[in-house]
Formats: C-alpha cells, structure tokens, sequence
C-alpha cells in the first residue's frame, strides 16, 4: 500500500502522512454501511477530514450495533434434554443446576457460561479383565485363609449431583472411570480378604457384590464424586491357572458328598413318615382293641348281674328264656334241622337258610350260582335225630 493510499491519510492536513485515526475508520465505515443503506457518501470513499458523520451513517451504525447485540444475546439460549442437567457458572463461578428439560437461557459469554451433563446415562466398566500374553495384577486377590484367586467384575453407575460430577473432582478422562475404577479395586480386595476361598468360589458371589457395591459408594460419597453405583456384578471368579485341576477335583468331591447328603435325607423324609404312620395305626387299633374288649366285659358283667336279679326272682322261667335265647342264637350259624323221632324215618327238607341267601343275593344284583339253585328235597337220616331226642330227655321235655 502507498504513501498516498487514502487509507493511510496520505495528502491530509495533520496527520503527517501516518496511518488513519479511529475517527477516521469509524467514519469510513459509517459511509460504506450508508450507502448500503441508500445514503449518499463520499465519492472517493472518504468522508472529508473534520466532517461529521450523517444522520444515515448514525442509523447504519446503531442497526448493525443491534445485530450484533441480538446476535450476543441469542448466543445464551440453550436446551436441556429429559436425561441432562445444566450447570451454569458466572465468571467461572458455580451459580446453579438447571434440572428441569426445555428451552433456557442464560447471560452470553464471557458473563456466564454452561455445562451440559448427561446424568442419567448408564456407565459401566470392568475391573480384572485378563490382558492376553501377560499376568494382570489387578484381577490377583489374597483371600481372609491366605489363598490366591483372580477375580473379574462389572461395575455400573450413573451421576446423582453434577455440580459435584464437575466441582469437587478433576477426572482424567472426563467421566470418572478412573475413580470408579480404583475405588471398585479397593472394595473388591477388601471383601475378598475378609472372606474364605470356598465362599468367595461358591455360595458367597451374590453377597460379595453387595458388599463391594457398598464399600464403593461410600467411597465416592466421601470423595464428593456425584457418581452412584447402580449395580456390581461378579463376572467370573477361578482360582490361578496353575491350580485349577486341584481346586476342581475338590468342588467335585463337594458337589458329591451334597449329593450323598441330599439323597440321605431324601431316604429320611420317605422312610420315616411311613414308619411314624404305621407306629401310629398301630397304636390306634391298640387303643381301639383295648376300648372294644373293655367295653365288651363291662357289658358282660352288667348283663350278668342284671340276670342274676332276675334269677334270683324266676329262676325257673329264667332259665327256660336263657336256653331258648342260647339255642337262637346257635341256630342262626347252622344248617342242621332237628326232627321228632317219633315221625317217620325220612324227612322231606326244605333248606330255607339257602333259599333267603339266594334271595339276598339276588337283590343285591348278584347272579346266583347255579349250584345253589335247586336242590328242594334232600333225606334226612333217623340217626340225625338221636341227640335231638337225648337233648329232650335230658331238658325233661
């Protein structure tokens, strides 16, 4: 650019041909803007030294001023999802935590400045992962009876506090895993030492991770994180590989004497119902017989002595009823049929006791056996009739 260039005041009064002043940049800029505008200007461009800028240039000035001033103003508007929080600063300085989702504003830059952050998104990271070719320490934990055993485990949290996310804590990589990280170390090797290998192999992987989970968030807690611990799983837990085929033949020693145990006690539970069951029917037919042959003589003796009175009153018409009632009652059980001795030799017999069976029988809808059906007259020997007569003797009849 040349001296004379108008640009550096070349060949106007008082500025010993240096460079152009403020004034004079501010007015060629208000005369370009004017004749955008539709003003008129200079016609090389300038306006003329000690001139003041026209009512136009003044216009073009202000309109540009606001352009700028709504383009600074628009610069604060932001929005916040469902999933974030906003935290706002005031010259670098901690001023709120905007929670709720919409459309926000705050002053511009440099006043005030946000951050955005994603609060409920679901981090996760692994701790004891085996690096291939290469021991790893971080997977290697000395057990409460002094036995080595690598251990592998997730751990899943989420932010509960931005402020505190941003504020109290520099992290590395930006979202707190490695924090996570060295607070899940600690945890895991502190539950681990506390705790046998047998339990830490077997039953007891469910309560070490909430153990773990515990310790972690009191942790971060006390360190003023933001971060909560959602979840710890245990992933994989296995003795060192120089020792798993003795560690597997005593988890399978231990899973057979379980199964022993668990078949006993199955023998048990089927054996000894049964056999309290019948020791009970048992002793209730006991109990039963004893109340039945009890009873039986006590009605025996009450009917004796109630027969003895009677006695003692008619004896003779007392003995007649007890001889009839006995021969009843001994009849009901025979088949035999006692015939005077007097009659004839033969006896034409009919067998009532079979034909009232064969009647019963057939109500109760049973065939009756063709045997039973006819046999209407049978002989009866004279010899069938001595005793009949003896007993009559002897009766005096």
């Amino acid at each position: 650019m040349s001296q004379n260039d108008p640009q550096w005041g070349g060949g106007r009064p008082g500025n010993n041909g240096g460079p152009p002043g403020v004034e004079e940049i501010l007015r060629s800029l208000s005369d370009k803007v004017n004749r955008l505008l539709g003003g008129k200007g200079n016609a090389n461009g300038q306006a003329p030294y000690g001139s003041q800028p026209s009512k136009g240039g003044s216009a073009g000035l202000i309109l540009v001023g606001g352009a700028l001033l709504a383009l600074w103003l628009g610069s604060g508007v932001y929005v916040v999802d469902e999933r974030e929080n906003a935290v706002i600063t005031r010259f670098g300085k901690y001023v709120q935590t905007v929670e709720s989702a919409g459309l926000k504003w705050h002053m511009p830059y440099p006043i005030e400045q946000r951050q955005i952050v994603n609060v409920t998104e679901l981090r996760s990271l692994e701790v004891g992962v085996r690096a291939e070719g290469a021991g790893n320490d971080e997977s290697t934990m000395l057990t409460g009876d002094q036995n080595i055993i690598e251990v592998q485990l997730e751990v899943q949290y989420n932010l509960n506090s931005a402020r505190d996310f941003l504020f109290n804590n520099r992290f590395k990589d930006g979202d707190g895993r490695d924090v996570v990280k060295q607070a899940a170390e600690t945890a895991i090797r502190e539950v681990v030492g506390k705790n046998k290998v047998d339990y830490v192999l077997n039953e007891g992987r469910g309560k070490i991770g909430e153990d773990t989970k515990e310790i972690i968030q009191d942790l971060l807690t006390k360190y003023g994180t933001g971060i909560s611990i959602s979840r710890v799983n245990i992933s994989d837990v296995q003795p060192p590989e120089q020792v798993q085929a003795a560690f597997s033949d005593a988890v399978k020693a231990r899973q057979d004497r379980a199964r022993l145990i668990n078949e006993g006690t199955a023998y048990a539970n089927d054996v000894v119902p049964k056999a309290s069951g019948m020791a009970a029917r048992l002793k209730e037919e006991a109990l039963g017989y004893r109340e039945q042959v009890v009873s039986r003589a006590e009605g025996d003796a009450s009917r004796f002595r109630q027969i003895a009175a009677e006695y003692a009153k008619a004896p003779q018409v007392t003995r007649d009823r007890m001889y009839l009632d006995a021969m009843q009652t001994m009849y009901q059980n025979t088949t035999k049929v006692l015939v005077d001795q007097k009659g004839s030799g033969n006896l034409l017999y009919l067998p009532l006791d079979k034909l009232m069976q064969m009647n019963a029988n057939s109500n109760g809808g049973e065939a009756a056996p063709a045997a039973k059906a006819a046999d209407p007259v049978a002989p009866v020997p004279a010899a069938e009739t001595a005793p009949a007569k003896q007993r009559g003797d002897r009766d005096g009849r």
